[in-house]
Formats: C-alpha cells, sequence, structure tokens
C-alpha cells in the first residue's frame, strides 16, 4: 500500500482518496453539505491541457484540509459576466469571450488605453500579456477537468457552476451594451448599467442556441434567459447557476433606494407591479431550465429594506419551489465595514427559508479588482469569519440550524495567482468557528417579522416606511454594539413555544411591536406573563389594547425632527461626552415619536430615556414587571434610526459628535436583563465594536470586531463577569474588563462574581485519565464562581480543586448545582486563591 501510494504523489500529485479517514467526529457532527471554491479563468494561464490538469490539481490540494469536511465539493466558474450564457450559439467551437481583465472592461475607454490616471472603474487592462484565447469547447475541457481531478484528489463527488452577472464588470459584454440596452436599469454603477430581470428584449435576427431563427420582439428577458441557460449548462456540463449581485432580487441590489423608494418618499403605488414582474421573472426563468439548482448572491440590504425600497418579495420566491438557495451574507462588509448590515442581511433572509439549506459566504480573493480581502482589507484579520458564524437560526421546530453549505470568493486572485498562503491561513479559522458554532438560542434571539413584513406590504402599504426602518436600526444596533446573533421567524417562534415553552428561558427575545389581535401578540405576552425577558422596538401606532396593556403606553401626537434626549440608562465612559441633541426623522424611523408612559404612577413602570421638543416630552425608552409574571420583564424602545439618505449607496448615519446615536439605547436597555457591556473610549467619534454572544455545547463564545483598538471593554452577565479563556482580567466593580485586538473570538466558561482584582483563566492538563477539559483560575478573592462545563458532563463527571496542584491527592471541594433560570451551571462560593476545574 505504501508502494501504491508513493507511485501515486509522484505521478498525479494527490494522495488517495481511498486513504481512511480515522477522525470519525469531523467537526464534532457539524459538517457542511457543500464547499464551493469560486474561480475564474484566470490561473489557466495556457490553453494547455496538462497545464489545465496542473491548476486544476493544485485548487483541490490546497484547500484539501477543509474540503475533507464536506459531503460535495463545488467549484464556481466565474468564467465571464455571464454574457457567455447570453451569446451561445449550441457551437463549442464558438469563441468565448472571457473574463482577463482588470478593471471595467465596458467603459467609453478601450481595454488598456487613456490617460494614465483613469481608475480602474473607469478603464480596464488585460491581466496578464498576451492571455490565452478559449473556445465553448475549452471551457467544457475545464469543467470536467475540474470534476475528475476534484474527485482524485479529495475523494468527494464535484460539481460546477455557471455564473451570470448583471452589471458591467469581469467581461466585455456585447449583448449588454450594444446589442440590447432596452435591458438595462438601475444604478448600481452608472446610469442604467444592470440588467433588469423583468425588462424584455427588442427583435434580434442573430442565431442563439435556444432561438436560432433569432429573438423576437417584446421577449421576456427571463425567457430568453431561461432557455440559453438551459441549452449553455447542458452542453458545457455544469451542474447549477448562480445569480450575482442582486440579480432576480429587483434592480438595484446595492443601494438603499430603489423602484419604490426616492430617498425623498415611497410609492407604495408600484408595489404590486414591481412585486408581480420579480416573480414573473422567476416563473419565466423556470419555465425554460426547470431543474438545474439556483445559487443567488441577492442583494447588500436586508429583508425588509429590499421590500419596501424596490418591491422584493422574498417570501413570493422563498415559496415559488424554485429549487433554489437564498441569499448568503453580502461580502461587502469587508469593502465598508458595515458588519451590522452584513448581519442584519443575513439573519433577516435566513429568517425563513426555501428548505432547510443556506450559505455562507467568504471573501478571500478579488479576481477583478486588484484586492485580496484576507491579505489587506481584512488584514489576516478573522472578523469577517467569527462574527457571521456565530449566527444561526432556530426553525419551526425549535432546532439550532447552521449554514450547509460555505463558499470562497475566490480561490485566485486579480493576477490569476493562487497563493497557498490564503487556504493556510484562512482555514484554521473556518474550522474553529464551525466548532464552536452555536447549538442552542443566544443571549439575544431576533424574532424576525418574516409574514408580517410582507403581509404588510400587501395589505398596508402605507406601512413601508416602519418596514424599511426596522431593519435599519437593528443594523445601526448592531454597530454599536448589541450583541444579536440568532434569530427565528415569527411564525417558528410561536411553534417553538408553543411545543417547547422553555426553550427561549435563557434568552431575550427582541421584537417589534405585534399587530393588534395577532396570534403573535397573544403569544408575547405569555411569553413575559410566564417569566420571558423580551425587548420591544420600533412604533406601536398599531398595537392592541392588550399590548399596549402590557407596556403600560399610549400614543400621543407624532413629533419628529430635533429633541434633547434625556437617559438615565448607564452610558459608556467617555473622556469626551455624548451630545444630548438626537434627530428624528420620520422618513427614516417608521413615523414620528408618539409614544409616552400611560399610567406614570405605576410603580412597576420605571421610565429610563425621553427626548423633548419645545416642552413637549415624548418617553422613548421604558421597562415594566409585574409581580404576578414570574420573573418576566419587557423592555420597550421607540428608537431613532439616526441615519438618512444623503445620495450615496447607503443610509448615511448622524455625526456622533453632533447627534445623540439613537440606536444605542437598545444595548443600554439591556442591563434592565443584566447583560451588560460597556465601552471606555475618548470620544463620540471613536468607532464602536461589533459583538456577537452565542452558545455553544454549554458554553459561551465572544466574538468581536473592533475598528479602533484603543477601547476598553466592560462585561458582565446575569451569571457574573464572564472570564475569556487563556486571557487576564482585571475585575473592576464587579465587570471583567478587557483590552482586545481587532478580531477576537473566545470561549467563556467560567463567571465570576467579584469586586475587584487581576484574575487569570487558563486552558491546562489535568494529567487525569479520561479528562478532556482543564482550565485554572487564579486570582480570587472570595468569589462566587459559576462553571459551564460541556454538553453532557454531570455532576460525577466535574472535578474541582482549590489551591492545590497536580496530582490532586487533596484540595477537592464541593459545588452545587446552580439556578437553572441561567443555564446549566454548577456553583462554589467563598473561593480565594486558585481554582481548577477539569472533566
Amino acid at each position: 500500500m505504501r508502494i501504491l501510494t508513493l507511485l501515486t504523489v509522484l505521478l498525479f500529485g494527490f494522495i488517495p482518496s481511498e486513504t481512511p479517514n480515522l477522525d470519525n467526529s469531523t467537526l464534532k457532527g457539524k459538517p457542511f453539505n457543500s464547499i464551493s471554491l469560486e474561480l475564474s479563468l484566470k490561473p489557466f494561464k495556457k490553453n494547455d491541457k496538462a497545464y489545465i490538469q496542473q491548476v486544476a490539481t493544485e485548487l483541490f490540494t490546497q484547500w484539501h484540509s477543509l474540503l475533507r469536511h464536506t459531503d460535495t465539493v463545488s467549484v464556481m466558474l466565474w468564467t465571464s459576466d455571464g454574457s457567455e450564457i447570453l451569446d451561445y450559439k449550441g457551437d463549442l467551437k464558438q469563441p468565448l469571450e472571457w473574463a482577463k481583465y482588470m478593471g471595467n472592461p465596458n467603459t467609453q475607454h478601450e481595454v488598456g488605453s487613456g490617460p494614465k490616471e483613469l481608475s480602474l472603474h473607469e478603464r480596464a487592462y488585460l491581466y496578464i500579456d498576451n492571455p490565452p484565447a478559449f473556445t465553448y469547447g475549452d471551457l467544457k475541457f475545464i469543467i470536467q477537468t475540474l470534476k475528475e481531478t476534484g474527485k482524485k484528489v479529495t475523494g468527494k463527488p464535484v460539481v460546477i457552476g455557471a455564473t451570470f452577472d448583471p452589471g458591467p464588470e469581469f467581461a466585455k459584454s456585447e449583448f449588454k451594451y450594444k446589442k440590447h440596452p432596452e435591458i438595462l436599469g438601475g444604478n448600481a454603477m452608472g446610469h442604467k448599467t444592470f440588467v433588469s430581470c423583468y425588462s424584455t428584449l427588442n427583435a434580434d435576427k442573430d442565431a442563439y442556441a435556444g432561438f436560432p431563427k433569432g429573438i423576437p420582439a417584446n421577449t421576456p428577458f427571463g425567457t430568453f434567459f431561461g432557455r440559453q441557460s438551459q441549452h449553455f449548462l447542458k452542453d458545457l456540463g455544469y451542474d447549477y447557476i448562480w445569480f450575482s449581485n442582486g440579480f432576480g432580487f429587483g434592480v438595484e441590489g446595492w443601494s438603499s433606494t430603489g423602484a419604490l423608494f426616492t430617498g425623498k418618499a415611497f410609492q407604495p403605488e408600484r408595489l404590486a407591479d414591481i412585486k408581480g414582474k420579480i416573480t414573473e421573472f422567476w416563473k419565466l426563468f423556470r419555465k425554460e431550465c426547470p431543474d438545474f439548482q439556483i445559487q443567488t448572491r441577492g442583494t447588500n440590504l436586508s429583508t425588509g429594506a429590499d421590500l419596501a425600497r424596490d418591491g422584493v418579495d422574498l417570501k413570493q420566491i422563498y415559496s415559488g419551489k424554485y429549487n433554489m438557495l437564498p441569499p448568503p451574507n453580502s461580502p461587502w462588509a469587508a469593502l465598508d465595514g458595515d458588519f451590522g448590515l452584513e448581519m442584519v442581511g443575513y439573519m433577516s433572509r435566513m429568517a425563513e427559508l426555501p428548505d432547510e439549506r443556506y450559505l455562507f459566504r467568504y471573501y478571500t480573493h478579488d479576481p477583478w479588482w486588484v484586492n485580496s480581502p484576507w491579505l489587506d482589507r481584512y488584514g489576516q484579520e478573522p472578523h469577517d469569519i467569527y462574527l457571521p458564524m456565530a449566527v444561526a437560526r432556530i426553525n419551526a421546530k425549535g432546532e439550532v440550524r447552521l449554514p450547509t453549505h460555505l463558499s470562497f470568493l475566490t480561490a485566485d486572485n486579480t493576477y490569476g495567482e493562487m497563493p497557498a498562503q490564503v487556504p493556510d491561513e484562512v482555514t484554521p479559522h473556518i474550522l474553529k468557528a464551525r466548532y464552536d458554532s452555536p447549538t442552542a438560542p443566544g443571549p439575544l434571539v431576533w424574532v424576525y417579522p418574516f409574514d408580517e413584513y410582507h403581509n404588510w406590504a400587501t395589505q398596508q402599504p402605507q406601512r413601508l416606511p416602519e418596514i424599511y426602518y426596522g431593519d435599519w436600526l437593528i443594523r445601526q444596533a448592531i454597530n454599536n454594539g448589541f450583541p444579536l446573533n440568532t434569530v427565528v421567524s415569527t411564525g417558528s417562534f410561536q411553534k417553538v413555544i408553543a411545543s417547547k415553552p422553555a426553550f427561549f428561558n435563557e434568552s431575550v427575545l427582541v421584537s417589534i411591536v405585534p399587530e393588534a389581535g395577532s396570534s403573535l401578540e397573544k403569544s408575547l405576552i405569555t411569553f413575559v406573563q410566564n417569566g420571558g425577558k423580551l425587548l420591544v422596538y420600533g412604533p406601536a401606532d398599531h398595537a392592541g389594547p392588550a399590548f399596549l396593556n402590557l407596556l403600560n403606553l399610549q400614543n400621543g401626537q407624532a413629533l419628529e425632527g430635533e429633541f434633547q434626549v434625556n437617559s438615565s440608562l448607564m452610558l459608556d465612559k467617555l473622556d469626551k461626552p455624548f451630545p444630548t441633541k438626537i434627530v428624528h426623522q420620520a422618513l427614516f424611523s417608521g413615523g414620528g415619536v408618539a409614544t409616552q408612559v400611560k399610567n406614570k404612577t405605576e410603580k412597576e413602570t420605571k421610565v429610563l430615556a425621553k427626548m423633548t421638543q419645545s416642552g413637549n416630552e415624548r418617553d422613548v425608552v421604558w421597562v415594566r414587571a409585574q409581580s404576578d409574571w414570574k420573573g418576566g420583564k419587557v423592555a420597550y424602545v421607540r428608537g431613532t434610526n439616526s441615519s438618512k439618505f444623503t445620495g450615496g449607496k447607503l443610509l448615511t448615519p448622524d455625526n456622533p459628535e453632533e447627534l445623540f446615536t439613537g440606536p444605542l439605547l437598545l444595548r443600554y436597555v439591556l442591563n434592565e436583563f443584566g447583560i451588560e457591556y460597556r465601552i471606555d473610549k475618548r470620544n463620540p467619534s471613536v468607532k464602536n465594536p461589533v459583538l456577537t454572544i452565542s452558545k455553544s455545547s454549554n458554553g459561551y463564545f465572544f466574538s468581536g470586531y473592533y475598528p479602533n483598538t484603543t477601547l476598553t471593554h466592560r462585561f458582565k452577565l446575569p451569571q457574573g463577569a464572564p472570564l475569556l479563556t487563556g486571557y487576564e482580567t482585571e475585575l473592576a466593580n464587579g465587570y471583567s474588563v478587557y483590552n482586545l485586538p481587532k478580531a477576537w473570538h473566545r470561549e467563556s466558561r467560567f463567571f465570576v462574581e467579584q469586586a475587584d482584582g487581576i484574575v487569570s483563566c487558563q486552558e491546562m492538563t489535568s494529567g487525569v485519565q479520561h479528562m478532556k477539559r482543564c482550565v485554572r483560575l487564579t486570582g480570587l478573592k472570595n468569589a462566587t464562581v459559576r462553571i459551564y462545563p460541556d454538553e453532557g458532563v454531570t455532576a460525577e463527571g466535574l472535578n474541582v480543586y482549590t489551591n492545590v496542584n497536580y496530582p490532586w491527592k487533596k484540595g477537592k471541594t464541593a459545588f452545587k448545582p446552580g439556578d437553572p433560570k441561567l443555564g446549566k451551571h454548577y456553583v462554589i462560593e467563598n473561593v480565594t486563591g486558585t481554582l481548577t476545574a477539569f472533566w
């Protein structure tokens, strides 16, 4: 066997797939269904069969340590810009226009020409001198080679995906920009630069694979594209197709405005027409191309924002049974640092799904725009791995579901290089994030109004501003440290709570104000009255009497404009204080501020923040807890978006040195539920961090991105100050205090109640047979310690010792079960010195 293996390595450069896999606990039972390596044709720098095979072998070899954790391997080919599908005539000898450029080749400047000061968005270059020429037949050979070589190297089945991009990037497109400009709409990269999925084609006498006698006038683009895709995918050996950059999801994939929202006003009268056109595209495409799987990029925004601004009815698309994967997280967080928008888009689109499959996508290289995000934009920091991979959805059965598919954009860079450094450095972080991925709801659970938003758009279109506002508010909150990682749709939540009433007992639910008399209203009220914790946000204009009573809320006259904000909530510690002025724009905040506490003398209601304008006062944050609610509590935050449209792609946040950032109040009110996260910084303009707190195998996992590493962070949860494994902390007033790097991901299984002192939490070895984990705490002073061992560990399997070392012949310390309201854990009180726990 050794001789055979050696010969195979020498001849083919890979280890035989029959090599046994001795690790039967791969990814702790969390393998992927599919891992996709996205690839342009640039690495194939010679149109030579042996060279093509060598490139394919190198591709799969580089990623082999990750690909062993998947059922299927995928290669998604960025051959051109999708025009290779539109242009296909059914002849494999047809020359192939492919993406051999750096920059945009569809400008007024020819490739390689024009003044040197032109940017790559204004003029393209060839990626190498004399790039090879390919035909459709050569592309078919590359596809077949990737399948065969990938199977040999990985031992896994290999599938190949085609790509269609609606824009001007990647390759020259005579079809889009010269022959058929009537299909263009949107303004993502200039006026009318992107293909509209619901456009129609003018007559064309040229022959195409699906239209050998030419294109008849007024042919829907969905019909033409679907039929061409069917021929192209089948003839060349593809297995699926990818819709890129928002294609199929409206026209404005990147902008905060769209077909329904101008930035100044909403146009609800256009909604029915736009929704119908988008749905019709999907039906027409599927009629012509019925069986190939569709994978999608989606937009840079979120479910609610897309629906309200561009008429994207995600519910209708999902329910069409189109054999599709939903859009993944947007890669644009790498470009603009807007991780709140990435997280909100990701969670809102996975709240409901066509089935249980969904995708996480990571941005390693860009084969067109001379950047490799892992190496430059991220600076080799893994925040855009650990933050979105800490996200999980809860389905209707009460199951925690993780992404089934993983994709890398891309395996090659702009110059056609595939530096092994990138998979070597990225793979350990991807695997670590998957090992630590959630197995239970996190401390915060977003109850996303997927059905409500879609129903309101159809039945109450005047509420488009409210639909638009909700996701932007949460985006801003996450960008200011609101530690959200778990999502469940309102429909799934009601099913889960009916069958598993205690499922969310350790979490704070985050929800909009429910519709009057709705089943959601009843479920949320029951949840709170049975001991649950609920944080409600947004306007209460459509609340019913029962929910108004729960909140002790009444609506007065709606006000907007400039206010003074006054809050008794804990604020972050700043050398220069926050401004007290805030601007509430009704257009971007779901209407004016109308909310007030109804019974101001009720002792169970505590007002925490007010906004005042010309003597008119509005209550904007308060909490309420009744004695008969079994420990339940509800908090209400009206919410000011604190951002507006200024003509760019996204809403622009208010200047934090001039105006108070309203979404901060969502993080601050968490103190009322015992979840405290404070930040020390110089002044309001210093960017706040992004944080997730997730739960896996009974432990807590903190993941963060800190745009500014001069910040100091203070943590306290209901069970005490979290100790991050591997770190030291200087406790202050019961908080664990840390100065942390740009990107970080740490476990916490120990929480302490201790006023001050330096405490260390370090992994070590127990030296005891059959013990898998051993952690030592030092610096304890009359501390109460709560221990959260791995899931499945019983009291009999936990060993605790104080102030002794190996071989543990004395010092064994008794412990007791902790309060089940804080999850399964064990408590040791009055500990001074060291504590060592192993299990």
